[in-house]
């Protein structure tokens, strides 16, 4: 407590009548401001904590300077203390004093469930002090116990006891001084203050003034570290969405900026509504196929029992350009999945299994729509495939209906039988596959929901000879997306090959199971090239190496794999893969060779290094754990298990050629 806290007499006040200028008030705040809030902390209930009972203490003093520029005498100033003159200097304390007990009083009061808080109930707007927790330095045991004593008291006795032991006023004037604060039983209060019992035998003036009490002079803490951090980065966030959310709420009807000739936003454009006009459809007669110069996905003509149900190609229509949050929407990669840029031709509408389907083709996408039978309005799938550039091959067929782990296609039209295969056994000849007169086939097995690979069903697609083109026989494969790969066989400088022949079955039993490694990557071909044979070491037979090339709608993306088959007993067994790549040109059109190596274990138990290369490597070398060369295009090094070696090859022009990884 400051020296004047502890000496300054406060003489009676001047008669009521006289009033208290805002000036007067503010001098006898400023001069007494410490006591004031000695005062005020000590009335405030301790519930609140230490560091907001000091900034409400201090916001309670302050806020007892008048608004009006007097204080005028709309209460009675009781005697401040037995001894003492008189002056304006005592009216003007006596008059703040008044204020700080009323607001104190008025602070420590229980709340109604549904009534409104009082002034001085709500947190203070100054002073305020961010990242420090405040509070006055901690006396002894004493302090301690009168500040528990003083917390169980209701706030009229707590008052009473404050200003009866700081202002060492009698009891008289501490019961007026309290009726005229407000409070409705003084006589009880002060009954209730006498109940305590200063510790010790110490006089309550010496405790009350005790450092314990000042709440003028503090010791700072800071908060909590890692709360105020979490919280400061959730303010950012906050600081930045309202930021973006104005900027977005002040852009202009225009836009960011001139559109130039376009029209204004949503504005009613006649290709767009075009686009979702049944009737604008575009059908294709059912015999151009035959005289068409292109055979792709445009000579399809629309089949279907409900290609005249416009409320279902209205749906169909309208979820494409706006699908809902009902709508699944699947894409294969690189392929857009906005609305049509204008009438797209229809495909196919019709009911298959417990789904009314619609297809639909923009010349860039084939794009399916599925609901269920009858359930307008309801959920609906919308999906999306790359085909552009499709010809009469990779035109052959589209997944139409997926159920039960069974998959359904739709046909071309230039298509007269169906069989299904199955790739794992080169000897089959595969059975004839229902075939509907709209096209669609009967369901056959999808190997994208097998979890095993004992069989891989192909769907095998024959052509007859006429309009212009021989007989064909296309193998196709489901990769899980809506247009089947096409499955190829041959040197890849030269046009694709149908997979037909012996050699050629056999290549891709060992390869099948290695279909899932492109999977859901819109392949678009699948071409195996067996580009050597070797003769194994100790007499282990001879082994295929065989190179996969998966090639997709959108031209990049492609993926490469080596393959070592050696010679098994279990056709269809997989062979190993040796090294694999995304990206690379390895097998492709534009660079028609690779290699590739394996370490391999005789059957006597004996390790080899064993190296392949496609046709035009002249010589090949090994380097690191393992070191040899060789004239030729495959190679046979002893070595030891988990051996490594670099591999390097020449071509017959001298250029080099790394191995594929």
């Amino acid at each position: 407590m400051t020296p004047r806290d502890a000496t300054a007499a406060h003489p009676p006040p001047p008669s009521p009548a006289e009033p208290v200028g805002v000036e007067q008030a503010e001098a006898a705040l400023v001069e007494h401001y410490p006591r004031l809030v000695r005062i005020a902390y000590l009335i405030l209930p301790s519930g609140l904590g230490r560091n907001r009972r000091v900034l409400t203490a201090h916001a309670v003093v302050q806020r007892a300077l008048p608004r009006n520029r007097t204080g005028g005498a709309e209460h009675s100033l009781p005697a401040q203390r037995a001894d003492g003159g008189t002056g304006a200097a005592e009216a003007g304390y006596a008059f703040v004093r008044l204020r700080v007990l009323r607001a104190a009083l008025g602070a420590g009061r229980t709340r109604r469930r549904w009534g409104l808080p009082r002034r001085a109930q709500l947190p203070a707007l100054f002073p305020q002090v961010w990242g420090l927790r405040l509070f006055p330095r901690s006396g002894g045991a004493d302090e301690l116990a009168l500040d528990i004593a003083l917390s169980a008291l209701t706030p009229p006795a707590r008052a009473a006891y404050v200003v009866r032991g700081l202002e060492r006023l009698p009891d008289r004037e501490v019961r007026k001084l309290l009726e005229t604060a407000g409070v409705r039983d003084a006589r009880a209060a002060l009954m209730e203050a006498d109940g305590i019992t200063v510790p010790n035998g110490s006089r309550d003036q010496l405790l009350l003034s005790s450092p314990e009490f000042d709440a003028c002079s503090l010791q700072a803490r800071p908060t909590d570290l890692l709360r105020r951090r979490q919280h400061q980065r959730a303010a950012l966030a906050a600081a930045a969405a309202v930021v973006v959310c104005g900027t977005l709420l002040g852009v202009p009807g225009e836009g960011w900026g001139k559109d130039g000739a376009a029209a204004p936003p949503y504005a009613r454009n006649r290709s767009s509504e075009r686009a979702l006009d049944p009737a604008a459809l575009t059908r294709t007669a059912p015999a151009a196929w035959r005289t068409s110069d292109r055979t792709g996905f445009a000579a399809w003509p629309a089949r279907g029992n409900r290609t005249d149900d416009r409320a279902l190609l209205r749906r169909a229509l309208a979820v494409w350009a706006r699908p809902g949050r009902r709508v699944l929407v699947s894409a294969t990669p690189g392929t857009a999945s906005g609305p049509p840029p204008g009438p797209a031709q229809l495909l196919y509408a019709g009911e298959v299994d417990r789904a009314a389907v619609v297809l639909l083709y923009d010349g860039l996408r084939i794009v399916r729509y599925a609901e269920a039978k009858d359930a307008e309005g309801g959920g609906a799938a919308l999906d999306f495939a790359r085909t552009d550039g499709a010809d009469d091959a990779s035109a052959s067929a589209v997944v139409v209906d997926r159920t039960d782990g069974n998959v359904r296609y739709l046909t071309a039209p230039w298509v007269s039988g169906a069989h299904l295969l199955d790739l794992l056994r080169p000897a089959d000849a595969g059975r004839p596959l229902r075939h509907a007169a709209d096209g669609v086939t009967a369901p056959l097995p999808s190997p994208v929901s097998a979890t095993a690979c004992r069989s891989w069903p192909a769907l095998e697609l024959r052509t007859p000879p006429g309009a212009g083109r021989g007989p064909a026989s296309r193998l196709l494969t489901d990769l899980g997306e809506l247009a089947p790969a096409r499955l190829t066989y041959g040197h890849p400088a030269r046009p694709a090959r149908d997979v037909s022949g012996g050699a050629a079955r056999a290549s891709w039993a060992g390869t099948a199971c290695h279909l899932p490694a492109v999977r859901s990557l819109g392949v678009r071909t699948v071409n195996a090239w067996q580009f050597a044979v070797q003769p194994l070491p100790g007499g282990g037979g001879t082994a295929a190496w065989v190179c996969t090339r998966a090639e997709t709608w959108r031209g990049a993306g492609s993926r490469v794999l080596a393959e070592f088959q050696p010679p098994t007993a279990q056709p269809g067994a997989p062979g190993a893969v040796a090294a694999q790549a995304s990206g690379s040109r390895a097998c492709g059109p534009r660079a028609p060779r690779v290699l590739a190596g394996v370490v391999w274990k005789t059957g006597t138990g004996q390790w080899y290094v064993l190296a392949a290369g496609s046709r035009d490597v002249a010589s090949i070398s090994a380097s690191g754990g393992v070191r040899g060369a060789v004239r030729g295009s495959v190679l046979a090094l002893p070595a030891g298990p988990g051996a490594r070696a670099e591999l390097d090859a020449r071509l017959a022009d001298g250029s080099r050629l790394a191995a594929l990884h």
